[in-house]
């Protein structure tokens, strides 16, 4: 199964790329700009990695970011996660930035996305791995923060496929970015929100993101499963959702396997993806075995999170049907 895995062409749709700094690029990054790290080596700084909720996360990943400083910082950051993402056999990433983590302490917003953008053109010219980019509002900043960044965003939005809201979800309910969304949609950008699993409300927040927001698609979204009347409209609508089960098993009690079990047995279209996984420990590739391990997956289950993930992509229709094609001959060779 591990061999069978690391040849499927993979789809990654949950990926945030300040999640994808490993500790070895931060203290190159680090000596870069001049800074000093509170920790003697690349071994340490990851042995210190610990979290059970959250807040406790994002509070060493926004310590993470601070080595972010320059446009080459951003070109190398993004470059490291799709070199990797080749190797795994991802064929198409749509990657999550945030650039009110780097404009609230001083990097231009010009700078975050021409260092990204910049990497993306470059790794599908010589890696052969397409990636778009969803820019994430962070929720637990003001509304207006987020309208303002939208604003900002408009004389790039050909290279941004969508908006997306992540962060702390206590008491920041979907609600409340109702009118940037509003926007968002009008600018022509398609929409995503994160939901994270078992966080206060969460469903109350998934109800919001679908029927109020309008949202194309759900970031985690597992405890959808309380609710049967948004599990059929999910169905109804050909939803997405972007589980991401190592993560889960840090931030909550366990990777909610069977949930994603459940999800798959009622046929909503679940994918699997490795949201920060520097900090996880854990990239698309060992989600997948994870996963596969936890439920017994069959190789046609596997196949089939995987058309889920092209399927529910930001690409056009011809697009979307090669990379499925790709899937289903890659299964039907390994049936001979």
């Amino acid at each position: 199964m591990k061999d069978f895995i690391a040849g499927l062409p993979k789809c990654e749709l949950h990926l945030h790329i300040e999640g994808t700094l490993e500790p070895e690029l931060k203290f190159e990054l680090a000596a870069r700009n001049g800074l000093a790290l509170p920790y003697a080596s690349a071994e340490e700084m990851r042995a210190a990695y610990s979290f059970d909720s959250l807040p406790s996360f994002l509070t060493v990943y926004y310590e993470g970011m601070r080595v972010l400083r320059t446009e080459p910082d951003f070109y190398d950051l993004a470059m490291a996660y799709l070199r990797k993402a080749a190797a795994q056999n991802v064929r198409y990433a749509e990657i999550f930035f945030d650039p009110q983590a780097h404009t609230g302490r001083g990097v231009p917003f010009d700078v975050v996305i021409r260092g990204l953008r910049r990497a993306l053109m470059d790794a599908e010219a010589r890696l052969g791995v397409r990636a778009q980019l969803i820019m994430c509002f962070l929720r637990d900043f003001q509304a207006e923060y987020a309208m303002a960044t939208l604003l900002e965003s408009l004389p790039y939005k050909e290279w941004i496929a969508g908006v997306g809201l992540d962060s702390d979800e206590k008491g920041n309910p979907p609600a409340k970015f109702a009118e940037v969304y509003a926007r968002a949609r009008a600018e022509g950008y398609l929409l995503t929100m994160h939901c994270d699993v078992d966080q206060d409300d969460a469903v109350e927040h998934i109800r919001q993101a679908i029927e109020d927001i309008g949202v194309d698609r759900i970031d985690h979204g597992v405890n959808i499963l309380e609710d049967q009347r948004l599990v059929e409209l999910v169905l109804a609508r050909g939803m997405g959702l972007t589980c991401c089960p190592i993560s889960n098993g840090f931030v909550t009690d366990s990777m909610k396997a069977e949930g994603i079990r459940k999800l798959m047995d009622l046929g909503v279209r679940v994918t699997v993806n490795s949201d920060d996984p520097a900090y996880f420990d854990g990239y698309v590739q060992e989600n997948l075995i994870a996963l596969q391990e936890a439920l017994q997956l069959s190789e046609e289950e596997l196949a089939g999170l995987e058309r889920n993930a092209f399927e529910v992509t930001w690409l056009p229709r011809p697009v979307k049907d090669a990379y499925l094609a790709e899937v289903d001959a890659y299964l039907a060779s390994r049936a001979r």
